[in-house]
């Protein structure tokens, strides 16, 4: 497929290719050993397909729609040479994630008649959500555009210390009341402010909690529902993110976050530092939810826009 032919930002490819080390070694080890003497792609050679695919975090699901692309070509192409077998992966993956991701998109945007834009980011605790924020403060502003954030997590004091942290790193106005305050409280301030200033983005952190799924499906709505008052279709975009070194973890939280509110994208991190980089393709496909940035090491440039085909041709370089 022509598309494996575009030409990428080589700094931002670089980093993506060493930030996918660990999975695609991982995968290709696997692999090498499945084929093995094997010059023909068989019934042998995709139950070892499955099997690797499962075992790296793609998820059963999203497996068994793989091996389903991989056996319809098989059929049609009658013989079809184990060398050829990284090629079709690429292809299909690719294929699939199209089905939920654009995949164009290489630079952080907001539409042009929001404004200003929400965003509201939710997720547990522990999985980059703070820092997610932040650097994503960072490219907007990097862009010229004002950008404002609300500390809505109010049940942590860390948690509030540690956005502000972030803040005042990226210069960034930041929203805050003391912990234990009311999060819908300081998203109706943060959005206020953010009117006033004439801010371009407002981001809006939440409490990553996730004992009491109806808790949290009350809180998250009345968040949303005093956004509204400022702002009448705030907010537009509800970001999850989600630790990518986790695994089948973070399928579970993505099942727990999209039942209690309407989840609209996803942001997958610190997948530098795991070989569960697969997950990104299973929970891409389970959620028919699309990823729109990914972590790829810790710098602040190191969150990137996720786009389909970068992320397979480094995945299956």
């Amino acid at each position: 497929m022509s598309f494996f032919k575009k030409i990428f930002s080589s700094e931002k490819k670089e980093t993506l290719d060493k930030g996918l080390e660990k999975s695609k070694t991982n995968f290709f080890n696997k692999l090498s050993k499945a084929v093995a003497g094997k010059s023909k792609v068989d019934d042998e050679v995709l139950d070892n397909l499955e099997e690797i695919l499962v075992t790296s975090d793609v998820g059963v699901n999203t497996t068994l729609k793989i091996i389903k692309r991989i056996e319809a070509r098989v059929e049609q192409d009658k013989y079809l040479g184990t060398d050829e077998l990284n090629k079709i992966l690429r292809e299909e993956i690719a294929g699939l994630l199209s089905e939920t991701n654009s995949g164009e998109e290489t630079e952080y945007t907001i539409p042009k008649d929001k404004k200003p834009y929400v965003l509201m980011v939710v997720g547990v605790n522990g999985v980059g959500k703070t820092t997610t924020i932040g650097k994503l403060a960072y490219q907007f502003k990097k862009q010229g555009l004002n950008v404002v954030l609300g500390a809505a997590d109010t049940f942590r004091a860390a948690a509030i210390d540690q956005l502000q942290v972030w803040a005042d790193r990226v210069d960034v106005p930041m929203v805050r009341q003391d912990m234990g305050s009311d999060p819908a409280s300081v998203a109706f301030d943060a959005l206020q402010s953010g009117v006033n200033q004439n801010a371009d983005v407002i981001i809006i952190d939440t409490a990553g909690r996730l004992h009491n799924k109806v808790n949290l499906m009350n809180e998250l709505t009345k968040v949303k529902r005093v956004m509204q008052k400022v702002i009448g279709d705030a907010p537009h975009d509800v970001l999850l993110v989600l630790d990518g070194s986790t695994g089948q973890n973070a399928f579970e939280q993505a099942k727990q976050f999209t039942a209690a509110t309407e989840v609209t994208s996803l942001a997958v991190t610190k997948l530098d530092g795991t070989a569960k980089g697969g997950v990104v393709i299973g929970i891409s496909d389970q959620f028919q939810i699309p990823v729109k940035y990914i972590g790829v090491g810790e710098g602040i440039e190191d969150l990137q826009v996720f786009n389909k085909y970068e992320f397979v041709d480094s995945f299956f370089k």
